[in-house]
């Protein structure tokens, strides 16, 4: 799981939305969606199938005319008509944008072209994008022999060739192979850490897990609740568990835990015992230190957090992946 941490430098957001709507005949894909993204933040939108996280996205990048709202790119207006804010943008859709027939450096070669590098700056922009998704030592080869995975990775080199200030991926990992899952969650975690602000989209709960300093949970075109994991934990009321295992004593150890400061509740199970608890992690050395004292052999010990998947479950009442 991702250490959460403060982002932002009380500059203004790299990305501002605010109030977007867009509708298809009488369906609202987005119904006023407001949210933020700063630097060095990596932002996901988390939500099934046909939530509104493609449309979203498509309206924050200009590419879909919205019916109301605003969208800001370093403080820049955008809108689908724009052409200078989009310059701040990195986008990386679901659908390929490469030529099968072409090598991946002679790809990048073209887009970068587009968007105005040539020489030096060019070629080492090449090696730079390759290197950061893990492809550098296949730069030569087409595009067509590249599994699905390291074509989605190369998709994402494509996004960064102009050093975007902003990266949006569009469930980027679908489909693909473990090891280039894995290469492209650590090229996001990588640019994230090093300023770079990701707008990342999702319907894998242990992406955002992973990934993602700060979460917006959207169903049915809404977002239904944002914030750190953390908070939307705190936001559910639920408390984190620590199951323990006292060695045959573990009545005992159930009486000494229920009088500790911040217990909610001791549930005897078997031979282990269960603490409700907030901010288990941080009162770790209390539980011990009580067991300890009490001479009750601890002889297994684990924290359980409520997750994303749990606080999905209670807000919309259906599976993250249906």
């Amino acid at each position: 799981m991702k250490i959460e941490k403060v982002s932002g430098t009380g500059s203004l957001p790299v990305l501002e939305c605010s109030h977007l709507v867009k509708s298809f005949a009488s369906r609202k894909a987005v119904n006023d969606i407001s949210f933020h993204i700063d630097q060095g933040e990596c932002y996901g939108m988390l939500g099934p199938n046909g939530a509104g996280k493609t449309t979203t996205i498509s309206i924050a990048c200009g590419l879909l005319q919205k019916d109301s709202g605003e969208v800001k790119v370093n403080g820049k207006e955008l809108n689908h008509k724009s052409i200078l804010p989009k310059r701040d943008i990195g986008y990386v859709p679901q659908d390929l944008a490469l030529y099968p027939e072409l090598s991946a450096s002679d790809n990048l070669r073209f887009f970068g072209k587009l968007y105005g590098l040539s020489g030096r700056d060019l070629e080492g922009r090449i090696n730079e994008t390759l290197e950061t998704v893990g492809l550098i030592d296949r730069r030569d080869d087409r595009i067509e022999s590249f599994s699905g995975g390291m074509k989605r990775r190369a998709n994402i080199a494509a996004g960064l060739l102009h050093k975007p200030s902003l990266l949006v991926l569009d469930e980027p990992t679908v489909g693909v192979d473990p090891q280039s899952r894995n290469a492209i969650l650590e090229a996001v975690q990588l640019l994230s850490n090093e300023g770079m602000a990701v707008l990342y989209t999702t319907h894998y709960m242990e992406e955002a897990e992973r990934l993602c300093d700060r979460v917006g949970i959207i169903d049915k075109g809404q977002i239904v609740a944002e914030g750190t994991r953390r908070e939307l934990v705190e936001q559910l009321g639920s408390l984190d568990r620590i199951r323990i295992s006292v060695s045959g004593m573990h009545r005992e150890g159930a009486e000494v835990l229920r009088k500790l400061q911040g217990v909610q509740e001791v549930i005897e199970i078997g031979d282990e015992i269960e603490v409700l608890i907030p901010q288990a992690r941080l009162k770790l050395p209390s539980v011990i230190e009580a067991l300890i004292e009490n001479h009750l052999p601890l002889t297994s010990l684990e924290v359980v957090e409520p997750n994303l998947e749990a606080v999905f479950l209670a807000l919309t009442g259906r599976e993250l992946r249906d």
